[in-house]
């Protein structure tokens, strides 16, 4: 009897054994499988892909991108006269804008437009700079007040200056060459290029300083000696 008991235990105990080794497993089993995200719809239930989600982020950065340049499309169009809006692909430089606003300025000339302006016959009111910002026109009013000018207004009559004093001494040495004095002219040329280089360095230096539509070029040796032996 007591033989029976003690089998039927451990037949019971063997069984619990059992059943608890299969639930083991089946959680080993379900922590070893991938997991899959799924999203539902109102259809059907499918999984939510890498590959769709950079998709997405890249169509929404596109259209954005889009979006961007539409405005700075729009920006850009309102810089240029109405005659040329919409159509900036064939705005070759700004000499084509300056063009169209000289061709508006004759034209309302001619129809009148600048007659019977008020304060016409008086002397032009310059205290004020009315097209500059109101930090430069103050620059500008302390400078003209203390008899100073801004920096390209003096870098433009050093250029002129030292060009015409540059030419003169051209001239001089282009002499030496008309009278086959090579030594002579092979000197003066030498330190004359070196000048001309500094006389373009300060033009660099206005071009970039001074206000647009008034730049200058600088000295061009080959061009200057054609002008010599034109003349």
């Amino acid at each position: 009897m007591a033989m029976a008991t003690r089998t039927a235990m451990v037949a019971s105990s063997s069984n619990s054994i059992k059943s608890c080794l299969i639930v083991v497993h089946r959680r080993v089993i379900n922590l070893l499988k991938p997991r899959v995200k799924w999203t539902t719809s109102s259809s059907s239930l499918s999984p939510v892909s890498a590959d769709y989600k950079s998709t997405n982020r890249e169509t929404k950065k596109s259209n954005l991108t889009d979006r961007l340049s539409a405005v700075i499309e729009v920006a850009n169009d309102r810089k240029v006269p109405p005659e040329l809006r919409g159509q900036r692909n064939n705005v070759r430089s700004e000499t084509d804008i300056v063009n169209i606003v000289e061709k508006r300025i004759w034209q309302s000339m001619e129809e009148g437009d600048f007659e019977n302006l008020p304060g016409k016959g008086k002397p032009l009111d310059v205290s004020t700079n009315p097209h500059a910002a109101p930090d430069e026109d103050t620059l500008y009013r302390i400078l003209s007040k203390n008899g100073c000018a801004p920096e390209w207004v003096e870098l433009n009559k050093q250029i002129r200056n030292d060009a015409a004093d540059w030419r003169t001494s051209l001239k001089k040495a282009w002499g030496y060459k008309i009278n086959e004095n090579d030594a002579k002219w092979k000197e003066s040329s030498e330190v004359l290029k070196i000048q001309m280089g500094a006389i373009n360095n300060k033009v660099f230096r206005y071009n970039l300083v001074v206000p647009f539509g008034h730049q200058m070029n600088g000295i061009n040796w080959e061009k200057e000696l054609d002008r010599l032996n034109d003349s």
